[in-house]
């Protein structure tokens, strides 16, 4: 057991294998529960790689902003490059690639089940009546505005402070504020976010 759980790659593995033994169990419990091979099933299998991905995007962004970025200033000076030049870069390499996971695998979802042009459109495909593509509509704008902010804001200034592309003290100060700011902005927005997400599933 050991040998699995001190790799995180066989870790990550034993994880499938476990799913797939308990979807195996669960469909001979209950006769063959599972359609493995219709739309239905499809259509979860996006879902749940769109919250694995999440899960990720949101776990490291929650992390940065209760963890990481508050507690910095209690980290002796000459300790900080270790989390400048290793921590920092693999989280946000998981962090911005969870994102990129996250909004693709939402937007083929929301394809297969048919709601996209209504969601996009916040409900306006049927008139701006349906609460469903409404609440759907706005959790996935918030999401794909920060998902914007990820790539195009808070990498690029995060690249600068932390002295992955070459840039002088003063640009990376402001750099590192830019990019703190955009990710407090991206903490408020995930808020809301995963509300409308949830209700859209669960209330309407």
């Amino acid at each position: 057991m050991s040998s699995i759980l001190s790799n995180l790659r066989n870790t990550v593995i034993a994880g499938i294998v476990l799913t797939i033994i308990m979807v195996a169990i669960v469909t001979a419990l209950t006769g063959g529960g599972f359609d493995m091979g219709g739309h239905a099933y499809g259509a979860f299998f996006l879902r749940w790689l769109h919250v694995l991905s999440g899960v990720m995007w949101i776990g490291l962004l929650w992390y940065f902003n209760f963890v990481q970025i508050p507690n910095m200033p209690n980290i002796p000076d000459e300790q900080k490059p270790a989390i400048g030049k290793v921590i920092a870069p693999a989280a946000l390499w998981w962090f911005r690639w969870g994102a990129m996971a996250t909004i693709i695998t939402g937007l083929l979802l929301a394809w297969a089940n048919g709601y996209l042009l209504d969601a996009l459109t916040l409900g306006g495909m049927d008139g701006f009546s349906v609460d469903k593509s409404l609440a759907i509509g706005i959790g996935m704008w918030l999401g794909i505005i920060m998902w914007f902010n990820v790539w195009f804001v808070i990498w690029p200034n995060q690249k600068r402070a932390l002295g992955i592309v070459d840039a002088d003290a003063e640009t990376k100060a402001a750099s590192a504020r830019t990019a703190m700011l955009f990710s407090r902005t991206n903490t408020m927005l995930s808020i809301p976010m995963l509300y409308a997400m949830v209700s859209a599933q669960n209330l309407f």
